[in-house]
């Protein structure tokens, strides 16, 4: 299988809701980067909605779609976590957290009931939400000789780089370049081919 450096996700936060014999649920879908800012909103929607029966969710993360969690928070195992990530994942989202805030109507829904209620709510959040394809992007300082400028630019040009503006120290030139993960090889070897340059890795966004 191919590597891919493409994946979707939600552009902003969006809310669904169901409702079903008194039960309210309330969803919320979040766009989130890492699993630090996933704890902070989660610790917000308890505190806003302290006085719900239940926060049941589902997250996932990373393009690979490979580090994911769910929670029933009290519903019966498999009820809630599960349906609401079964949304995610059939959309093929990632970097994106799905929180569905329950308030007890009197009246038990059993399994069934439940499942259908978690994954129409989660539907429901994403019904309204924009979703985006983003691109895993690699940053790079990459300092080289004013003289080799024309070949370094042709690179940056060729391989759809982005780049800060140009610092100067003397004879050498430093720049910051921005590109797409799936043109690092092609990219570093042919930079790498240029008399005195030098890279180093900033980070992976």
């Amino acid at each position: 299988m191919l590597f891919s450096d493409t994946y979707k996700t939600i552009e902003g936060e969006s809310n669904g809701l169901f409702k079903d014999r008194g039960s309210r649920f309330i969803a919320i879908a979040i766009p989130v980067t890492s699993q630090e800012e996933i704890k902070t909103r989660l610790a917000e929607l308890r505190k806003e909605y302290h006085d719900a029966r239940h926060h049941c969710f589902a997250w996932v993360l990373g393009p690979d779609r490979q580090t994911w969690r769910v929670s029933d928070d009290g519903e019966p195992s498999g009820t809630a976590g599960k349906p609401i990530l079964a949304q995610i994942n059939s959309r093929e989202l990632t970097n994106i957290m799905i929180v569905v805030i329950r308030y007890f109507g009197g009246t038990l829904l059993g399994v069934g009931g439940l499942i259908n209620a978690y994954r129409s709510a989660a539907a429901d959040a994403l019904g309204t939400a924009t979703v985006v394809e983003k691109h895993l992007m690699e940053k790079w300082t990459v300092t080289f000789p004013y003289e080799s400028m024309n070949d370094v630019m042709k690179v940056l040009r060729d391989e759809s780089c982005s780049q800060s503006e140009h610092r100067y120290s003397g004879t050498d030139v430093t720049v910051e370049i921005m590109f797409r993960v799936s043109r690092a090889d092609n990219l570093t070897g042919r930079l790498n081919k240029i008399s005195g340059l030098q890279m180093k890795w900033l980070a992976t966004l």
